[in-house]
Formats: structure tokens, sequence, C-alpha cells
């Protein structure tokens, strides 16, 4: 092997990291949706704050939410954090999980079973999509 194609090498397998991190960025986000819209149908509904206060961002929490869920995928960049509750929606655990007077009404966890496999599977392509994006440079 020359050391050309020893720098070639090393170019490509350097260039990985960046360019699964791209992907995998990508699927999250789209899974955070999918996830989000599937509680926001599937939480009940009275004067819709809980519903209007379900959604995710990139790190940690909103503060004064409930972090229902996450996936930290190699850093603050990759942390995604589905969320629920806040000022007006203070209930959002109480309705997931249920009190000694009403019962549990879930809505997160049963999203969450309805597409893990989706997307997991989905991560995992972008994995194997940025792994062959940077080695085909």
């Amino acid at each position: 092997m020359t050391a050309a194609n020893l720098r070639s090498i090393n170019k490509r397998f350097a260039a990985v990291p960046d360019a699964v991190r791209s992907e995998v960025k990508v699927a999250l986000a789209k899974s955070a949706d999918e996830l989000v819209a599937m509680m926001k149908r599937l939480v009940p509904v009275d004067e819709g704050d809980l519903r209007d206060s379900i959604g995710w961002t990139w790190g940690a929490a909103p503060k004064g939410t409930v972090k229902v869920g996450g996936v930290d995928a190699g850093g603050k960049d990759l942390a995604v954090t589905v969320f629920a509750g806040g000022p007006g929606a203070y209930h959002a655990h109480l309705v997931e999980f249920g009190t000694v007077k009403s019962a549990a009404q879930p809505y997160f966890l049963p999203a969450w079973r309805a597409l893990r496999t989706r997307i997991r599977r989905r991560i995992a392509t972008a994995v194997s999509k940025g792994v062959k994006k940077a080695w085909n440079r």
C-alpha cells in the first residue's frame, strides 16, 4: 500500500463521524416529529393545553416541562428530548400514569411502543448511510 492510498483511507475514516452525525441528526428530527404527532393524537383533550404543550427539542427540556423521553446519540447536538407540560399543563405525568382518583390515560408509552422499531431502524439506516456517504467521497 502506498502512502497516498493510506492517506486516502485515513481521510475517509476521518470523515465517517461527521457524515454519520449529519445523517443521524436528520433521522432523529424526523423520528421526534413523528413521535410528537402520535402523542398529540393519543393524549386526552379537555381544553387542549396538554396536547399543545407536547413537543421536542435538541438538548434539555424547557424549564417547567416534564421530560417524557429522550435519546442521546453522542453529544449535545444529537440529544433529543421529548417533553410535555409546563405552566398551563402541569398535569402531563398525572395523565400518563394516573392518580389515586383518576385512571391513567397514557399517551407517551403507547406512542413510543408503536414507533420504537421504526425509529431504531431509521437511526440504524442513517448510520449506514452516513458511513457509505463518507466512504464514497
